[in-house]
Parts: C-alpha cells; sequence; structure tokens
C-alpha cells in the first residue's frame, strides 16, 4: 500500500506498492556516469521495490550527495508480485536493498533467506510495535498503514443510509452488493482484509462470515487499483468510471489524498473510513543475501530510517512512519487518522495459516 505525487489526477496509488506509477526512473538516478548497476566499488545502489516507492528529489539527491550513491530503483508490480521474483532471483538479486515487504508476506521472504543481517542505524528510534526480527535484524521496519473499508460519502447521504463501521455491519442486508474488495491470493490489501477478518472472528469463525459476506453480494477483483479507480463510486477516479459500489477495502490515508489531489480541493474529504473494519501493515526494508554493493545497501536503510526521509515519505507514499518524531501531515489527522483499534496478528501466525487461509478462501469465495 501508496498514493504518490507522480500518480496526480484519478489514479490514487494508496499504500504498499498496489499500482504501477507513470515515469517510476524519476525517483532514482540515471546512470550517466557509465556505471550500469551495482558491483563491487559501484557508485550505484539499487532499490529493488513495487511500484509505488515514492520520494522528494531534493530530499533523494540530498541521500546521493552526501553519501556518494546514486540511487536505481527498480519497481516490480505488485508487493507480492515484488516479493515473489526477488525470492526467485535471490541467487543473482536485481539490486541491493528490497523494499516493501510487509507484515502479511514477511515469514515467505524470511523463510526463504530474502535477506542478509544489518542493523540499521536509527534502529533505536523505531517503536517498538513495529520491531521484529531482533535477534537477526534481517529487516527493517519503514512504514505503517491501515487496510480499512471507505465507503462514499455522497452515496450514503442521499440513500439516507447510515455508513458501515464494523465487520458485522457488512454483512447486514443494508449493504447487499455495496462492497468491492480486493483478490486475497493476488492483492495485498485484499489479504490484509482477510487477515482483518481472521483475527476477528477466529479461526473457526472467519470462513462462516466470508460465506455471509459473498450471500450480501461482496465483488471481488484482482488488485486495488481496479477496485478502488475502476469500482469505487467515491474515488476520483471511479466517478470518471461510472462506478457503482459505494465500499471499497483501501486505506485509512485514501481519504486525505482525495482531498490533497483534487482539483478545487473540498473542505471535507469525500469518502471516510469504517473505523471498525482496519487491519494493521508494516512494511519493510531489507538488504538483500546476496546484494553486490551491499555498503551502498547499508548506507541506503540508514538513509530510510533517517528523520528527513520518514517526513518526507507521508505525501510521498501514504503511510505513516515508524519512528520517534517524525512529523505526521496535517491532512493525514484531519483526514485520515490512524485506527485507535485495528485489527492486527503476530507474523508467526499468519506464516503458519496464511496460504491455507488464501486456500480456503479462494474455494469459499471464487468457486
Amino acid at each position: 500500500m501508496s498514493i504518490t505525487k507522480k500518480a496526480k489526477a484519478t489514479v490514487f496509488a494508496v499504500g504498499f506498492g498496489l499500482v504501477a506509477l507513470p515515469a517510476l526512473a524519476a525517483c532514482g538516478s540515471s546512470d550517466s556516469d557509465g556505471d550500469s548497476g551495482s558491483g563491487g566499488g559501484s557508485k550505484t545502489v539499487t532499490l529493488v521495490s513495487h511500484n509505488s516507492w515514492a520520494v522528494s528529489k531534493p530530499v533523494l539527491a540530498a541521500f546521493e550527495k552526501q553519501s556518494g550513491y546514486k540511487v536505481k530503483v527498480l519497481g516490480d508490480g505488485d508487493a507480492g508480485q515484488a516479493v515473489n521474483k526477488a525470492i526467485l532471483t535471490k541467487d543473482n538479486p536485481q539490486g541491493d536493498v528490497f523494499f516493501g515487504v510487509d507484515n502479511t508476506l514477511l515469514s515467505r521472504a524470511l523463510d526463504n533467506g530474502l535477506f542478509q543481517s544489518y542493523e540499521a542505524k536509527g534502529s533505536d528510534l523505531i517503536l517498538d510495535e513495529y520491531r521484529v526480527d531482533q535477534d537477526k535484524h534481517r529487516v527493517t521496519p519503514i512504514d505503517t498503514g491501515d487496510i480499512c473499508v471507505n465507503y462514499d460519502k455522497a452515496y450514503f447521504s442521499e440513500h439516507k443510509l447510515t455508513p458501515p463501521s464494523s465487520f458485522d455491519d457488512l454483512i447486514k442486508p443494508a449493504y447487499k452488493n455495496l462492497l468491492v474488495t480486493e483478490n486475497a491470493s493476488t492483492s495485498s490489501p485484499g489479504l490484509g482484509f482477510l487477515l482483518g477478518t481472521a483475527a476477528e472472528y477466529g479461526d473457526d469463525g472467519w470462513q462462516d462470515y466470508w460465506k455471509k459476506l459473498k450471500a450480501n453480494g461482496v465483488k471481488v477483483v484482482d488488485g486495488w487499483e481496479q477496485a478502488y479507480n475502476e469500482e469505487f463510486s467515491g474515488s476520483a477516479g471511479g466517478k470518471k468510471a461510472k462506478a457503482d459500489r459505494p465500499l471499497v477495502v483501501s486505506y485509512a490515508s485514501s481519504p486525505p489524498a482525495e482531498v490533497i489531489y483534487a482539483d478545487p480541493k473540498p473542505t471535507t474529504a469525500p469518502t471516510g473510513v469504517a473505523t471498525g473494519t482496519c487491519f494493521r501493515q508494516v512494511e519493510y526494508a531489507g538488504l538483500l543475501a546476496n546484494a553486490k554493493n551491499a555498503e551502498g545497501g547499508k548506507a541506503l536503510l540508514d538513509f530510510l530510517l533517517t528523520k528527513t526521509f520518514q517526513d518526507d515519505m507521508p505525501l510521498n507514499m501514504f503511510v505513516y512512519p515508524v519512528v520517534e518524531g517524525a512529523q505526521v501531515p496535517e491532512e493525514f489527522v484531519k483526514y485520515g487518522p490512524q485506527a485507535k483499534d485495528p485489527e492486527t496478528m503476530d507474523p508467526a501466525k499468519i506464516a503458519d495459516n496464511r496460504d491455507d487461509w488464501v486456500k480456503s478462501w479462494t474455494s469459499l469465495v471464487l468457486k
């Protein structure tokens, strides 16, 4: 799951790597000095990520000047696609640092030996609730966000219907045929929504919940971009597409994006968040196991924890910082505050159950 400044107009890539960006290469520097990639003594450090990586040009330029490294960014699909490809190429990786594996997929990356150990400078400032793998330091928490059902305020006002606020509400007859979600087997927010229901209803109850949700007309599409920009009536893209679903699985940071990128800007967000449907994601970066430019990779990981980057990150990728003292934009506080009591799940429990849950979900919901 991020909304990026390169994705203005109607395409909002909210959170955690969910949509391809135009002109992604602008995130990094070119190899005009003739150094075409990572290698021993290389002046280029390569960041492999999902396609929603973004950073302000002055912030990146300052790092490059201070460190002496040029940053090359390779965007590779959404989070799940990027992680899978990184695992397949781990013996001869595309780059030095991988950014974008989240807590729903973390065990897959760690179990497959994707990362080598490195404790980034500034790790002591990471808030306790986001720390993992403290004995080996194979990954570094970088950002966090909440997957939540968003609703179209205008639709519910026009229909004189109270928006849903909980998982239980979504299976009520009043909300029949209103929700669109992403495929849990192909989409990070789709998987997060599934995990949220598993956390809410437990190992023995989530399947019964999804039977009821299916009976209540939930629509499933492949990914976030389709769900949010083509099916959801509350988004700028959805309005242009004449979408007819006023409920969508997206992020708590989606409403601020609708305000920030609107022209003219509305005084209030056109969308809201069903706060009782939120599942918290944390996104990590790590030094790839066979990185050719390990020293450059370490410098880049250090940079991702600096206050400069953490302050810059929210309005570029529409996620929250994870270090003490980082600034949260006013627009986030006003239009997209973090959920006060989101669903969470221990990464070990996700690791033990994720694949079985996804298989069961696929059989139950898609067949």
